[in-house]
């Protein structure tokens, strides 16, 4: 939400209200939670609501941008789904959740993938090949800003990020290198422009 509520703690709480948790009997606290996306050109000081000391919400209470400093503080909730159905369900793994009630868990249709995206981006993912596929979102980014088409370009500039993270994950990417691969995954004023935004 932007510009930012100045009772943006007070709707949060008020949306647990909504799906039936009492503050009277679970732990809501907000904490600081820093973040980052360098890719997208993001980072937000938030503050974090838990409940029983888990992460079921997040409220950040300031975001800035790489490309467009913003002077409007902006607000978002967002929800742990899966640990309100923990909660909900009382199990203690998210992976015992119950999927459809016809005796199919969160596990059976989550844990594969999980385990297998998690041996191809930490162990698998080819870099040379990751490498490559950079440098194309990079030059397709370019040249469809050239040509003013921001929706597109956009759609470079996240499949750059996401190469950027699987490149990171990979541990190919040096401290040195790092800027200069964020730079490149975010043509920032170029692409704001191309939106029609002004500073």
């Amino acid at each position: 939400m932007k510009p930012s509520p100045e009772d943006a703690q007070d709707l949060l709480l008020g949306s647990y209200h909504e799906l039936g948790l009492d503050p009277l009997l679970h732990d809501f606290r907000f904490v600081e939670d820093d973040w980052e996306g360098p890719t997208l050109g993001a980072w937000a000081s938030a503050g974090k609501s838990g409940a029983m000391a888990w992460r079921w919400a997040s409220s950040p209470t300031s975001s800035r941008s790489a490309a467009s400093r913003s002077r409007c503080r902006a607000s978002m909730m967002t929800y742990g789904l899966e640990r309100l159905a923990m909660y909900v369900q009382d199990v203690d793994n998210v992976y015992d959740l119950d999927f459809n009630g016809a005796g199919v868990t969160y596990g059976d249709v989550f844990l594969r993938a999980e385990r297998e995206y998690s041996a191809f981006n930490f162990e698998h993912a080819d870099p040379a090949l990751l490498t490559r596929h950079f440098a194309d979102a990079e030059q397709e980014c370019a040249a469809l800003l050239e040509q003013r088409l921001a929706l597109p370009a956009y759609d470079q500039c996240i499949k750059a990020s996401h190469l950027f993270n699987l490149l990171d994950a990979r541990g190919v990417i040096s401290v040195t290198e790092r800027a200069s691969y964020i730079a490149r995954a975010h043509p920032g004023e170029g692409l704001l422009r191309s939106l029609g935004c002004r500073r």
